[in-house]
């Protein structure tokens, strides 16, 4: 089940993020960062235990960002990262925001939600404040998505 998330789910958010920044795939959030953002944060439910997470961040009154999509191992192949994805993306329909974007190396994943590719260079300039706290900056291999609300 896919809901907002809430304060006690911030352990589970952070050590699933982490396992994924310990592999290089994704940025680091310490979990101070994710008690500021926690409104963001969406996370996948089964049964009791939290098995997904992803926020959706809210850049400019028309652009948001995918972040922070990541599934215990266990679980992935099971259509949650789709299910975290859409709760995003519904709710940024809901407040508004014409387009959504990420960052990621998991391109095919986004085409079959209909994102497409995308230049860095279009993004917004705030976006580069997370990108400096990146050991792969200013060489970013990661390839920026986007689809249109």
């Amino acid at each position: 089940m896919v809901r907002k998330a809430v304060l006690d789910d911030v352990p589970a958010i952070h050590e699933i993020v982490q396992k994924f920044a310990e592999k290089g795939v994704m940025l680091q959030r310490p979990i101070a960062e994710i008690y500021d953002n926690m409104r963001d944060f969406f996370v996948f439910e089964e049964g009791e235990k939290v098995v997904g997470t992803c926020a959706l961040h809210i850049c400019s009154g028309e652009m948001a960002e995918i972040r922070s999509l990541a599934v215990r191992q266990s679980s992935i192949g099971k259509g949650i990262g789709r299910k975290l994805v859409q709760a995003c993306i519904d709710e940024a329909r809901m407040l508004g925001i014409k387009q959504v974007f990420a960052l990621t190396y998991q391109t095919g994943f986004f085409h079959k939600l209909k994102f497409r590719l995308i230049t860095k260079e279009v993004l917004p300039h705030k976006i580069w404040g997370d990108c400096i706290k990146c050991a792969k900056f200013p060489n970013c291999d990661e390839n920026a998505v986007i689809i249109d609300l």
